[in-house]
């Protein structure tokens, strides 16, 4: 009997076993290189700009600053007039998507200054594939790939292109990637590899349009920022964005994201190459440097500060979930830093990494590591407890 592994799942198992044959909705575009023009290269859409800022999330941080204890209230408050990134992490999202653009519209009609959302994009087949916490809702098979090119972000797409008065930054599928570099022992991200390459690079050709600039995301300097890890991480950005239509497709990187690496530590010890970096920016200039070997030059990075203004809160870089003693890092802002856009709150403050109780659905046990808060609830709700701490712990200060 042949090894059903080696056949395949979803359209083409299905047809080499002689069962019900796909429709055509089931399955899966080609990725061919995008025949729209991109964003103009060279250019911080951050810059000039004013960031969004979101009224669902400030009207869920007033709920919350009002059943907070009283030395928290009036921090939690400041939160409300903050940009923080809108995720997409489900085909359901993208259902709310016209009326957060039609207001970032207002807003830049009432302000005068353009004004720029920022979406993250988050909805892969066989999502977060080395975790349990943010697992997805598309499967591993022709027929998830096929609804997340159909349904997800083709719909992105006509959004975007239904507000080209806008300027809109896209953050590409955190940690998919980074999880092809470092993860293939695991099954599923070894399953996934190939719907993650086409996957990213589907969504870049179909979302670097002339109002969308595209950053994909490339973890943080504790993960891909080995050496080693880099040299394989560069070389499969190469393969992804020539797949998508060329590196002239992408704005730039996204780094950090939900994560906790400290923007800059001072240090009078020489750096060791053989090393990851000590802070993001270091990881800056390791990626500028790495990428101009594979001919990418000249790109942008997002650094997300979201909480990550404590260094040294965790005891493994490998640790993420609801990282105990974590603060808020410094605010939104563009052009912080040399080959820096912004910086950026990509994870809202104050959102759940992963649920801390084993039994719940989705349980990862990094969430209950020896660095993660108890009593956290699932992924992306509000753990108030949490926002607290992030907000008593900010560096700069509240």
């Amino acid at each position: 009997m042949k090894n059903l592994r080696s056949i395949g799942s979803g359209c083409v198992g299905a047809l080499a076993l002689g069962l019900v044959a796909c429709t055509a909705a089931q399955r899966p575009l080609p990725v061919t290189p995008a025949s729209t023009p991109a964003a103009p290269e060279g250019v911080n859409p951050f810059a000039g700009a004013r960031f969004y800022v979101n009224p669902d999330y400030a009207r869920m941080i007033e709920g919350a600053a009002a059943r907070a204890p009283a030395d928290g209230a009036p921090l939690i408050k400041k939160l409300a007039a903050l940009p923080t990134a809108i995720w997409l992490s489900s085909i359901a999202d993208v259902n709310g998507m016209q009326a957060q653009l039609d207001d970032a519209l207002k807003q830049q009609t009432t302000s005068g200054q353009p004004v720029v959302p920022v979406f993250v994009v988050y909805n892969l087949p066989g999502r977060d594939c080395n975790a349990e916490a943010s697992a997805g809702e598309l499967p591993i098979s022709e027929a998830g790939e096929a609804r997340y090119q159909r349904e997800f972000i083709d719909v992105i797409a006509a959004q975007l292109a239904a507000h080209s008065q806008l300027r809109v930054a896209l953050i590409i599928e955190p940690d998919s990637l980074p999880n092809l570099v470092t993860n293939l022992e695991t099954p599923k991200c070894a399953a996934a590899e190939g719907i993650y390459r086409r996957g990213v690079a589907y969504a870049v050709s179909k979302l670097s349009l002339p109002n969308a600039f595209v950053y994909l995301d490339a973890a943080h300097g504790g993960w891909l920022g080995w050496p080693r890890n880099l040299v394989k991480a560069m070389t499969l950005y190469r393969e992804v964005l020539t797949m998508a239509g060329g590196p002239g497709r992408i704005r730039g990187f996204a780094l950090n994201v939900s994560n906790y690496d400290p923007v800059h530590i001072e240090s009078k010890r020489p750096r060791d190459p053989a090393t990851a970096p000590i802070d993001e920016l270091g990881y800056v200039g390791d990626l500028v440097r790495g990428l101009a070997t594979v001919g990418i030059t000249g790109k942008g990075f997002l650094i997300d500060t979201a909480r990550n203004g404590r260094p040294g809160v965790r005891t493994s870089p490998g640790n993420w979930c609801n990282i105990k003693g974590a603060g808020l890092g410094e605010r939104p802002r563009a052009d912080p830093a040399p080959n820096v856009d912004a910086y950026v709150f990509v994870k809202p403050p104050g959102e759940s990494d992963g649920v801390a109780d084993p039994k719940a659905p989705r349980f990862d046990t990094n969430c209950a590591s020896e660095d993660a808060a108890p009593g956290a609830p699932q992924a992306g709700k509000l753990f108030e407890p949490y926002l607290v701490d992030l907000v008593k712990n900010a560096s700069p200060p509240l």
